[in-house]
């Protein structure tokens, strides 16, 4: 039982937090804003990537053929708007080869609703975040030591300080991928931050899932992936659960009427309660559920969607739509789901490749991470059991920290 009390004041403290944080009202004039944590703004920096071309095919083995996105995608340019935009955080110590060239980078890519302030947030030493993930992961000393490494927090297109339907082409905007993600930010770091070598490339969840794809686009390029709570196929649970997602979005009657070209109405004219409920379905199975079964119902129901809340019904999912708009998430929904799938190039991955997994994670399964591991040549899997399932892959490094640590040790 007292265990059951720590769990909950965690989580709870955790929650607080994430409201606080994901409750800010949006910088004026924009439908979305540029970071995930307002207070860390001033650390992101941001490069635009010319002619780069969205939604594309890629040739897996041969680098050239999408250098600059993938064959037939769509250039925003194209489209009539400005080039496209990605956003980063460097922090550490910056090593560099006989050609002047950064060759000692770790890349932390984003999870699904996050971006480079969050993953700062959550890892960066000194960060309130740190207390959910059970200490840092990056910072002078750490795990991730930037007195070795030269670390890049990036964004993701789609979300955030990179381009997003929300910026005004809506659902117009070209249907990106996860691969998309990862060339984008491979164009940043060699055209803008002169990277020759990334030693890891890690993340959690999507941030996870673009990790493997780091290894697959660019074999020479990357050193080390360390997968923390990831997929390399969209897998049947959450193909499953992004569509119930998607569908509740569009089930509210504002986007029904508009097809989502609803950015000629005031925010709070938006599919603003489709938003809730999608943010609903999404977080129900987030928790174990033998942990959820121990919540009393007042405490649920603040997660629980209704159309027509009264008093506390639903309060956390409330502000969801100062910070996220509808188009943005069914497009990430399609990107992190069905349109991606690495499988078939996990026995070419040259990089050394640490997996690490929740076991009880009830979104991304650690029986995929298993035949993950199996497919990879020398790949390690380690795992661990937590009442937060996939939530609890944020303070993972730190569950596992001496494989962790060892394997970090194999690429300085």
């Amino acid at each position: 039982m007292e265990s059951q009390r720590r769990n909950h004041r965690c989580f709870i403290s955790i929650l607080s937090l994430l409201l606080i944080l994901f409750f800010t009202n949006a910088f004026a004039g924009e439908i979305t804003r540029l970071s995930g944590v307002p207070s860390l703004n001033s650390l992101k920096k941001f490069y635009t990537v010319p002619n780069f071309k969205i939604g594309g095919s890629y040739e897996v083995g041969n680098e050239a053929t999408f250098e600059l996105g993938g064959k037939g995608g769509i250039t925003l340019e194209s489209l009539g708007e400005k080039p496209l935009r990605v956003a980063y955080i460097a922090v550490g110590k910056a090593k560099k080869d006989e050609a002047g060239k950064i060759n000692n980078a770790v890349i932390i890519s984003p999870y699904y609703s996050g971006d480079s302030t969050f993953d700062y947030f959550f890892w960066y030493a000194g960060q309130k975040g740190n207390a959910f993930c059970k200490g840092p992961v990056v910072g002078p000393g750490q795990l991730i030591d930037t007195d070795k490494w030269y670390v890049i927090f990036v964004d993701a297109v789609g979300l955030w300080g990179a381009s997003k339907p929300s910026d005004g082409l809506g659902m117009k905007f070209p249907r990106y991928g996860i691969f998309d993600m990862v060339q984008a930010n491979y164009r940043l770091l060699k055209d803008e931050l002169g990277v020759s070598k990334v030693k890891l490339a890690t993340g959690v969840s999507m941030g996870a899932i673009q990790s493997y794809a780091w290894a697959v686009l660019h074999p020479d390029f990357v050193e080390g992936i360390m997968p923390v709570g990831g997929m390399t196929a969209g897998d049947p649970i959450p193909q499953w659960l992004f569509q119930n997602m998607s569908a509740a979005m569009k089930s509210d009657p504002i986007w029904q009427k508009t097809k989502g070209n609803y950015y000629n109405l005031p925010k709070d004219q938006h599919p603003n309660r489709g938003m809730m409920f999608g943010w609903s379905i999404l977080g129900q199975s987030g928790l174990a559920f033998d942990f959820r079964n121990t919540q009393p119902w007042d405490m649920v129901k603040k997660d629980v969607f209704y159309w027509e809340p009264r008093g506390e019904e639903g309060v956390k999912l409330h502000k969801k739509a100062e910070d996220f708009d509808v188009n943005d998430l069914l497009f990430r929904n399609q990107a992190a789901s069905a349109d991606y799938d690495v499988n078939p190039y996990l026995d070419k991955i040259k990089a050394k490749t640490l997996i690490i997994h929740v076991k009880n994670d009830q979104w991304l399964r650690y029986e995929m991470a298993a035949k993950a591991a199996k497919a990879i040549k020398g790949a390690k899997l380690v795992g661990f059991n937590s009442p937060l399932a996939h939530y609890a892959s944020f303070r993972a490094p730190n569950m596992v920290k001496n494989d962790v640590a060892v394997f970090l040790k194999t690429l300085e």
